[in-house]
């Protein structure tokens, strides 16, 4: 399939602006709440995603984790020693961060629809960082990038309030566009959380923590793929995200009385309640995380 095939296939897509995940208001409503909050019980890079454990690890630092999961995505994506590499979802920017000052990347873009993530990024970024405030649905690169990574974005690029082909019609869309932004058999390194069996809404994540967001099956993924990408790589880490949200959860009862100060009681009960929920689903299998690996056709 070449790529008009690709953009005729989803021309209604394109006509379409109204059908999309996520708005700015949504994402803003979590992610800017207080950089400083975060701060408070996420690890000193501020990755706000699944990390990635050794199995022999009992003590070890979740910094230690999530610079680990970074790498791997890297690994993965063939981004070291790339000349330009994007990153969709960027949160803080410890990926960004991470693939210019040891992965030696030349220029990293990186995506957001939050201002506080924007604004925390330009005070460290440089010549060979670029971030972006601005959804994937806009985006229009100026040349084709070495690979691309998404890590915890995806989540976003739907809502419950639509109908599943139109939610498979986003999907198709977000990977003609990675296919479309990317060099010849360059690659794009995905990580999603995902329903695991049965789908079961959950009323206070979907309302208080994550408006407008709807969670993907795998089946949902591999059928918006089409011809577009070859799957090189699929693991399921669903138990590094409990152990992800057990560390948070953690970290943020240890810090409650500063975290109230930060953004008051309701908040932080509400986060704590969200954190024991995702532990709780991860135990259970109700949610699972995925990594992914695709090549450009």
């Amino acid at each position: 399939m070449n790529s008009h095939q690709r953009h005729e296939d989803t021309s209604t897509l394109t006509e379409n602006h109204s059908v999309r995940g996520a708005s700015i208001a949504a994402i803003q409503h979590h992610y800017d709440i207080n950089d400083e909050f975060y701060a408070l019980w996420l690890d000193p890079t501020m990755t706000y995603s699944c990390a990635l454990w050794d199995e022999d690890e009992i003590k070890s630092p979740i910094e230690d984790a999530q610079l680990r999961k970074l790498d791997f995505h890297i690994e993965q994506a063939g981004a070291a020693h790339a000349q330009s590499v994007l990153d969709i979802g960027c949160g803080w920017g410890s990926l960004l961060k991470r693939l210019v000052t040891v992965h030696n990347v030349n220029r990293a873009v990186g995506l957001t629809l939050s201002e506080s993530q924007a604004g925390k990024i330009r005070e460290f970024s440089n010549s060979s960082t670029d971030v972006k405030l601005e959804s994937w649905y806009d985006h229009c690169p100026d040349s084709p990038y070495d690979a691309i990574i998404s890590i915890g974005a995806f989540e976003h690029f739907s809502r419950l309030d639509i109908t599943q082909k139109e939610k498979i019609e986003i999907y198709r869309f977000f990977f003609h566009q990675c296919c479309n932004w990317l060099k010849p058999d360059g690659r794009f390194s995905l990580q999603t959380i995902i329903h695991a069996g049965s789908i079961k809404k959950n009323e206070f994540i979907s309302t208080e923590i994550f408006p407008e967001s709807d969670l993907p099956l795998y089946s949902d993924i591999t059928d918006a793929i089409g011809g577009q990408f070859n799957i090189i790589n699929t693991r399921y880490d669903g138990k590094d995200y409990e152990r992800t949200c057990k560390k948070w959860l953690s970290r943020l009862k240890a810090k409650r009385e500063e975290a109230t100060e930060l953004v008051g009681k309701q908040v932080v009960e509400r986060y704590l309640k969200y954190l024991a929920l995702c532990c709780v689903a991860f135990y259970r299998g109700d949610l699972e995380l995925l990594r992914m690996t695709l090549q450009r056709k």
